[in-house]
């Protein structure tokens, strides 16, 4: 898929865990997982806002866009 979410490496500098983010965004965390994994077919602008919201984080620090002949 061209478009990759790096949620994992926002996750990760912020040392904050799954189920935290999702309780302050307020989504699943199965639904986190699904973001994480790559296998979500869309966002909703406003989940993606507060996401960037709880993360101090801009939407380009959460989505990618790679080639598919690069993608993982």
């Amino acid at each position: 898929m061209p478009i990759v979410v790096r949620l994992d490496v926002q996750l990760a500098t912020r040392k904050m865990s799954v189920g935290e983010f999702a309780e302050r965004v307020g989504i699943t965390p199965a639904n986190v997982a699904v973001l994480k994994n790559g296998r979500a077919k869309a966002v909703r602008l406003a989940t993606l806002e507060r996401m960037c919201e709880v993360l101090g984080c801009q939407p380009g620090d959460l989505l990618e866009w790679v080639p598919a002949d690069d993608a993982p």
